[in-house]
């Protein structure tokens, strides 16, 4: 049974930073694609960032130069480095994987909070 956990939200001031990690089990790490996507109150989920089997990475305009991925296949952890955080950042941030042959995530982790104010 693949299962994914997410830590290291909280409360954060405009232009701190947090890390985020997903830890996964049940599931052959290394062959499965890992997304960050959040989901802002009264707002669609969107796609944050990911990172494939091979490590190719890819963000949304919004994050770029900000917010790092990045994965420890041995740790079966994927990562979200955050740093000059943002008001508009806060959201609940979820971690999701999919095997790199089919479209769509099909696995979620349970998400955890991102708030950033003063």
């Amino acid at each position: 049974q693949v299962q994914l956990v997410e830590s290291g939200g909280g409360l954060v001031q405009p232009g701190g930073s947090l890390r985020l990690s997903c830890a996964a089990s049940g599931m052959i790490f290394s062959m499965y694609v890992s997304g960050w996507f959040r989901q802002a109150p009264g707002k669609q989920r969107e796609l944050v960032a990911t990172i494939t089997s091979g490590g190719t990475t890819n963000y949304v305009d919004s994050v770029k130069g900000r917010f790092t991925i990045s994965r420890d296949n041995a740790k079966n952890t994927v990562y979200l480095q955050m740093n000059s955080l943002k008001p508009e950042d806060t959201a609940v941030y979820y971690c999701a994987a999919r095997r790199d042959i089919v479209p769509n995530y099909n696995h979620w982790g349970q998400g955890t909070q991102v708030t950033v104010s003063s």
